[in-house]
């Protein structure tokens, strides 16, 4: 019963129960006060008859028959005022003194329902006189005196009868809402229930969407939001399910690859000791590309496990990471008419992990040279840097075609941001990441027709542990 009432049906059940019982009641209180003033009308009509019937014999009646009169009509006295004389025509002994008067002539509705219920639950038999007018203008005013008890006993008949219909009409209204309620709304809604459940089981699974059915606008609206999520969740595991197999199969490229360019590193360290000016000028340069090839690798293995490290922060100046960013891209231009710009002050030192930082900028400067060469047109790629009270910030713009409207919408989301065509679009997602680890933001200046500008805020305030280990480096 207690797991019935839980229910929405079992509270539905009593609500409407409460609401029709609540219903009756406010239809009780007007129906008994109209039930009492019906029967004390009645009294002064039969009171009339026989006040008349007296007169008719010139008042001359037996004891006996006065007796049967007053208990005829269900009073103990009656006052009849004709012809402005106030006459006493049937009288009989009264066993209390009268406890009060009511003058149905002036009465108001709330009066009546006062008076109803007061004497409703009054359990005293009281002797009261009741005032009005009589019928067929029979004189002015009547008067008669009765006892409360009958009266009392006829409106509790009443009331039982009364909440008795109510009671079967609460209990038909409430079982025919209930199978309603049970019909138009619980059943659709456990339908809909039952359809989340079923598409809990295997999310992945398209047959499992639901169609919505349900001919009630709110539940098929409810099944069409359902029916729009799960259509987006599918898609979003399918994709990460796709996401998983392509980052197992990087991951195993780059663990091959790194242990190539480790390789080539080798052979790298030896061309140091070469006697050639020109081979001992490069090699450094060699060794510090394969360097950070091997680090990319290391960085995509951890990046294939969900965690990128957190960055190593050391002082350093700007100025010389931007020149070996420019000099590395310029070699890579192959003489394709792009201009590199600085415009670092030469004594800006940041606090920033060294690696990570270059491989945001160079990714940066790598995605604006793309995009000029592919115009076909000279442009150039300008960076540069500075400070203020709270943050470094480094500028990187270019003045190339501009974004196309697609990786403004997705600029950071891994394999939907991509700004070029035959891009992955996880450069600038794995930017962006790298920059909130340092506590920055990497964000969008502009991009128009114009060019396109980033801007990399870096905060200067670091927590005392990052502090503790810029000193011991």
């Amino acid at each position: 019963m207690r797991k019935f009432l839980n229910t929405l049906s079992g509270r539905f059940l009593i609500l409407t129960t409460v609401f029709v019982l609540l219903a009756e009641v406010l239809i009780f209180v007007p129906s008994i006060s109209r039930f009492r003033e019906d029967y004390l009308l009645l009294r002064l009509e039969r009171a009339q008859i026989a006040s008349l019937a007296t007169l008719a014999n010139n008042g001359m009646v037996s004891a006996q028959l006065e007796k049967e009169l007053l208990t005829n009509a269900g009073v103990l006295n009656v006052v009849l005022r004709r012809n402005a004389v106030r006459q006493l025509v049937l009288s009989s002994p009264i066993p209390q003194p009268i406890y009060t008067t009511y003058d149905l002539r002036t009465d108001t509705t709330f009066d009546l329902i006062r008076d109803a219920l007061s004497e409703f639950f009054d359990p005293h038999n009281r002797v009261i006189r009741v005032i009005g007018n009589p019928t067929q203008d029979a004189g002015q005013q009547i008067e008669v005196t009765l006892e409360s008890a009958p009266m009392r006993k006829a409106m509790i008949d009443y009331g039982i009868r009364i909440f008795a219909l109510s009671a079967v009409i609460s209990v038909m209204t409430a079982l025919l809402l209930f199978f309603a309620v049970q019909r138009l709304m619980v059943g659709p809604i456990r339908k809909l229930v039952h359809h989340m459940s079923d598409y809990a089981e295997a999310p992945e699974d398209a047959r499992r969407v639901i169609d919505p059915s349900a001919s009630i606008m709110e539940l098929r609206e409810a099944e069409e939001a359902l029916k729009s999520l799960q259509k987006q969740l599918t898609g979003a595991l399918r994709q990460k399910e796709r996401l998983a197999q392509l980052g197992g199969a990087v991951a195993k490229v780059s663990h091959d690859l790194r242990n190539i360019l480790t390789t080539a590193q080798l052979f790298a360290d030896r061309m140091e000791n070469s006697e050639d000016p020109a081979v001992a000028r490069a090699a450094p340069k060699l060794i510090g590309s394969i360097g950070r090839a091997v680090n990319l690798c290391e960085g995509t293995l951890a990046f294939g496990k969900a965690e990128e490290p957190p960055p190593t922060l050391t002082r350093f100046p700007l100025k010389t990471l931007v020149g070996d960013v420019i000099e590395s891209e310029t070699l890579a231009c192959d003489g394709a008419p792009v201009t590199f710009l600085e415009d670092v002050p030469p004594g800006l030192m940041i606090r920033a992990d060294t690696e990570q930082l270059y491989r945001v900028l160079s990714n940066l400067v790598r995605n604006a040279r793309q995009a000029i060469i592919a115009t076909g047109k000279p442009g150039e790629i300008e960076i540069g840097g500075g400070e203020d009270e709270t943050c470094w910030w480094i500028k990187a713009g270019d003045t190339g075609p501009g974004l196309p409207p697609k990786a403004k919408e997705h600029l950071f989301t891994p394999f939907q941001g991509n700004a070029r065509k035959g891009g992955i679009g996880l450069g600038l997602a794995i930017s962006a990441e790298l920059i909130r680890g340092h506590g920055g933001r990497l964000e969008l200046v502009r991009s128009d027709e114009d060019g396109t500008e980033f801007i990399i805020r870096l905060p200067k305030m670091v927590a005392a542990a990052e502090y503790q280990d810029i000193a011991a480096k």
